[in-house]
């Protein structure tokens, strides 16, 4: 508690009565004790935010690689991630080795709601259930990985795969001048 503490004045030579100087002590130990009650009554109340986690499902691996799953050329859409926070897409599947099959259209768009969402969205009304290739480029940074991931989750895009991107798509980016 807070306390006074006067000093007798001993008056000396008798004349003025001067007024007592009181000195004040302030006990702050139950001020103290109080800011840890409360400190450590925060600290037990409070919850802490979870992290976010995606959910990656992976397939199980095969013994045998000759047996892989065929996908539609009317089904496929690829993303090719590249340098430079560009994402470059086509319809179907790139078979340079098949002549039957014409070269596809290479458009480049970036990952923000009007460039890949746009895209992806549109090709979901297109196709019911449209196959996404997703093709990391060398030159690919990893946050490109996460913004195309977390495109296919808003997007609730069921089918897609992380596949690594082929010689071919390579040269129809470099082909295509973009």
């Amino acid at each position: 508690m807070a306390e006074i503490q006067g000093k007798a004045d001993s008056g000396g030579k008798g004349g003025k009565k001067r007024a007592k100087k009181m000195s004040t002590k302030i006990d702050m130990t139950p001020m103290v004790d109080l800011a840890f009650l409360l400190l450590t009554f925060f600290m037990l109340t409070t919850t802490f935010n979870k992290p976010n986690v995606l959910q990656l499902t992976m397939p199980v691996k095969e013994k045998k690689l000759d047996e892989q799953i065929k996908i539609k050329a009317s089904e496929a859409m690829s993303i090719i991630l590249g340098k430079d926070n560009k994402a470059y897409y086509y319809m179907g599947l790139n078979t340079p080795n098949d002549k039957t099959v014409a070269v596809p259209e290479i458009k480049v768009t970036n990952y923000g709601p009007d460039g890949i969402r746009k895209v992806i969205l549109d090709r979901q009304r297109q196709a019911p259930a449209p196959v996404i290739l997703l093709k990391p480029n060398d030159d690919a940074k990893y946050k490109n990985m996460v913004d195309i991931l977390d495109e296919m989750n808003i997007t609730n895009q069921k089918k897609y795969a992380l596949v690594p991107a082929s010689k071919d798509d390579i040269s129809l980016i470099t082909a295509s001048g973009l």
